[in-house]
């Protein structure tokens, strides 16, 4: 191996070990004991496994232990609800010898290979969350058990802009088969990191076997005796090293092309990893991988990648500018205000996690009955994916109810609105709803670009109302900008923080200013596409203009998504409060007026083109751009209005900015961030005279 422990402590002093201890377990129909290994770093499940030097010269000398001891088996577990998570990032994070690189890159290889190399069997059993190094731990092993309750299992490497380096690129695709294997390292890591449940797991092959947590550790030992005896003989199935294997690769190139347009380096370098993984030569495979691996983690795209990472994973558990969580105040019952899409969704969301009473008012009887009628439906979905009991499913779909009479606010403790965004029609839902619920229940908006000092300033308790803006869709984002209104009081606030943390939504506290943040960014950007369109860039020019930053949707498609005609009412609500900046296209306007969705129309081999409806009815100049002068505009507006929203104080700082964009319109991880991007592609100090961030966050190569 390469580390020694001493030089393993040197170089990351300050790691929370992941020891491993051996221990000679006696299990029925064995003759021999069983050499078990539990990986454990002290901490309780809030902080996981992970391995940096010294965890793997821990794990390595409870392998020297356990093989000296000539058992029948070895099996390695870890701790209650943890088997291990990967590599310790944080430590990786401060690499910057090359040395060193490559040997945590050699060392993780060594460690685990034992396992795979082992004359005596080796197990792995799964007993809780697995990704990244401790997925490759466990696929070492000569075959693995999984216990019911594992909540995460995945590869995320990609997500976060590298790969899997321990020998996941070569042996999954040698396990379950190269398509399969594209689908967990590449597909669902660029999918925002999608989790495998435990049945995905089985049915893919990852898994032997699964038991129930219970009795999971005793339930594997005896299974582990019925393998060592030959009674029973795990399936391994044939992989096709010819065209399932050509298909599967060029099904990964297309996906890391449509969704990275080359700028994820960790993508990449994955795909070539899985190609190069039908020799099944392990020597040639972990050799590559070592290489790459060390040539990455000297890259600023991995600081890029973690940069990302700790924000979502440090800073949005600990909201900047959120009041003591004792202020907040309990709810025991929520009200929304209209039972459209919007509505519908909310309402599910709510009464999912909250799992208290929710009352839906609307215009008419109809619509009321139609959005709980949807949230009824989603719930039976639910149930037939077994993710709800019948009995829970019973009592979900009883608390949610609708009523015409917006008196049945009355004990409300939370009310949101999610009506036409028209600020007269707010205010006077706002009016109504005050005189029904008590003074101290909290009045919430989900508007998009309104004023929440504007809303809240005919009240008689304006102290009570705050911004609660979703994205959509609602259950899939789970970026939440808190808006604090000029008389937003501090209870308030912390209730809002509360309410959000118990929907799962990542909170950001957001000043009242026209669109918040990502609202705002994203029709900065748009606005200079389209002023550049009118000018009389072709579309498919001015579209793809930001590919290379491989963002996961071109702007005209993000319009689409949006609807036109509300990035039509954001854009001129901004053009309302900065005229200066934010201008409205005459030809969006009639493009909206003539009921059109999108701009583009596809033919039968998917290949797109502007619709000729589209195409008359846009008027364009004579002064067309190239791409790069369109991507130069862009960028250089979208530096502006960062440097403009932060002296406006619209968040506490540029991590606030480039968090709700990762959260709220899905900028890569393996970017690092909007403000990391303008910094080190010079844009921040073109336009501002200055970077937005420090030189050492900053530093990574556009």
């Amino acid at each position: 191996m390469t580390f020694t422990a001493e030089e393993a402590k040197a170089a990351f002093p300050d790691e929370v070990v992941t020891n491993a201890v051996t221990n000679l377990v006696k299990v029925p129909g064995l003759d021999k004991p069983v050499a078990l290994i539990t990986l454990d770093n002290g901490h309780d499940h809030t902080r996981p496994n992970t391995f940096g030097p010294q965890g793997l010269v821990a794990l390595n000398s409870a392998l020297d232990e356990a093989f000296a001891a000539e058992p029948a088996a070895i099996a390695v577990t870890g701790k209650p609800f943890i088997f291990a998570v990967g590599a310790d990032l944080s430590g990786v994070e401060a690499v910057s010898d090359p040395k060193l690189a490559r040997e945590i890159a050699q060392t993780g290889h060594d460690v685990f290979r034992r396992l795979t190399e082992s004359k005596i069997p080796t197990f792995g059993f799964i007993n809780g969350a697995v990704m990244g190094g401790g997925l490759e731990l466990a696929l070492s092993c000569h075959y693995r058990t999984l216990s019911d309750n594992t909540a995460a299992i995945a590869f995320p490497e990609v997500f976060l802009g590298l790969f899997p380096g321990w020998g996941g690129t070569q042996l999954l695709p040698n396990l379950i088969g190269p398509d399969a294997a594209v689908t967990v390292i590449i597909e669902n890591a660029l999918a925002q990191n999608k989790m495998l449940n435990v049945r995905k797991a089985a049915e893919l092959g990852i898994v032997d076997e699964v038991f129930g947590s219970a009795d999971y550790l005793e339930q594997s030992l005896l299974w582990l005796a019925k393998v060592v005896n030959g009674e029973i003989a795990p399936a391994r199935r044939e992989i096709d090293r010819g065209a399932e294997w050509d298909a599967a690769v060029a099904r990964a190139k297309s996906i890391v092309d449509g969704r990275t347009h080359g700028a994820s380096r960790g993508a990449t370098k994955a795909v070539e990893l899985l190609e190069l993984a039908r020799e099944n030569d392990l020597d040639r495979g972990y050799a590559a991988e070592t290489d790459a691996l060390a040539e990455l983690l000297m890259s600023d795209v991995l600081r890029a990648g973690l940069y990302s990472f700790n924000l979502v994973n440090k800073r949005a558990k600990r909201p900047a500018g959120a009041p003591d969580k004792s202020l907040a105040r309990k709810v025991n019952k929520v009200g929304i205000v209209g039972a459209g899409l919007m509505a519908s969704q909310l309402a599910l969301l709510f009464v999912r996690r909250l799992k208290v009473p929710v009352v839906l008012t609307d215009v008419d009887q109809a619509r009321i009955d139609k959005g709980v009628g949807y949230v009824h439906e989603e719930i039976d979905k639910l149930l037939a994916k077994k993710r709800v009991s019948p009995d829970g499913a019973n009592r979900l779909k009883a608390l949610v109810t609708g009523s015409l009479d917006k008196a049945a606010f009355s004990d409300a403790d939370f009310v949101i609105e999610a009506v036409f965004e028209e600020l007269g029609v707010k205010q006077q839902v706002f009016a109504e709803l005050e005189q029904h619920v008590s003074p101290e229940a909290i009045l919430a908006t989900n508007t998009s670009s309104l004023s929440i000092t504007a809303m809240a300033s005919k009240l008689q308790h304006p102290e009570r109302v705050v911004g609660f803006h979703f994205f959509n869709p609602v259950a899939v984002l789970p970026l939440l900008e808190i808006v604090r209104g000029e008389k937003t009081d501090d209870a308030t606030l912390a209730t809002a923080f509360s309410v959000g943390k118990q929907l799962k939504k990542s909170s950001v506290l957001v000043k009242d200013a026209t669109a918040f943040v990502v609202n705002r960014l994203l029709l900065r950007f748009l606005g200079e596409v389209l002023v550049a369109v009118d000018e009389g860039t072709p579309f498919d020019v001015a579209d793809s203009a930001l590919e290379p930053l491989g963002l996961p949707m071109s702007p005209l498609n993000l319009m689409q998504l949006v609807g036109p005609a509300i990035a039509l009412h954001v854009g001129e609500t901004l053009h309302g409060s900065f005229p200066d900046r934010f201008t409205v296209s005459e030809n969006l306007e009639k493009f909206v007026k003539a009921g059109k969705k999108g701009v583009w129309t596809w033919d039968a081999d998917g290949k797109p083109s502007v619709d000729p409806e589209v195409a008359e009815l846009w008027e364009q100049g004579d002064k067309p751009s190239t791409a790069e002068e369109v991507r130069d505009r862009a960028l250089n507006a979208i530096a502006e209005e960062v440097r403009i929203m932060l002296d406006e104080g619209v968040v506490a700082e540029a991590q606030d900015i480039d968090l709700c964009l990762i959260l709220g319109a899905g900028w890569p991880f393996w970017l690092g961030g909007i403000t990391p991007y303008l910094d080190r592609s010079g844009v921040s100090e073109r336009v501002n005279g200055k970077r937005f961030l420090s030189q050492g966050v900053a530093s990574v190569p556009a």
